[in-house]
């Protein structure tokens, strides 16, 4: 993977400038594309430049706040690039969940690796992929097609709250956040959970 015609990382700080806080609004930034840079988010959520883990949380949060994905592709955009990095999984891990209420009224919200809070609603959907090793892998939407995969023990903490309800004519298990039933899979298939 070619660096993002040289200095790729120090143009990407340059271009950020100092004192940028929050979520940037990359969505409405258009700057041309400069290449890939040797950047990677692995699955457990560890930024790594050129295969160096970024150990700088304050760091990671900056260019978490300026990912943007694009047909399947991931890149940190700023007014003047947009430079293609790689995401193993999800670029975030959901790390902590709080819970409020019980049953129908009960609202989950999670807090991610880079210290974004999302409260499960429509806009911030929950979903669920099986996979033959890893058993569910849940997510939950942070923002503008950006997800944020559940740590396992948060996976365990939100299976156990799951319920066997009826939902489009069959028996599935799932949780009940936001107002909403969230099928994980059917019922018959709960012993397959790790």
């Amino acid at each position: 993977m070619g660096d993002a015609a040289g200095g790729g990382l120090e143009r990407l700080m340059q271009s950020l400038g100092p004192g940028k806080r929050g979520v940037a609004p990359v969505e409405s930034w258009n700057p041309p594309f400069c290449g890939d840079i040797d950047m990677r988010i692995a699955a457990d959520g560890a930024w790594f430049y050129m295969g160096t883990p970024i150990g700088r949380p304050a760091l990671v949060r900056l260019f978490a706040s300026v990912l943007k994905r694009e047909d399947g592709r991931y890149f940190l955009v700023t007014p003047v690039e947009k430079i293609g990095i790689v995401v193993d999984d999800a670029p975030f891990q959901a790390v902590e969940m709080g819970v409020d209420g019980a049953g129908d009224r009960r609202v989950l919200s999670f807090r991610t690796n880079v210290d974004d809070i999302v409260t499960v609603a429509s806009e911030h959907a929950l979903r669920f992929e099986r996979d033959a090793h890893d058993g569910v892998r849940p997510y939950v939407h942070v923002r503008r097609d950006l997800w944020a995969r559940l740590t396992r023990a948060v996976t365990h903490e939100l299976l156990a709250m799951g319920e066997v309800r009826t939902d489009g004519g069959r028996e599935m298990f799932g949780v009940m956040a936001g107002g909403n039933f969230h099928p994980i899979m059917q019922a018959s298939l709960i012993e397959g959970l790790t």
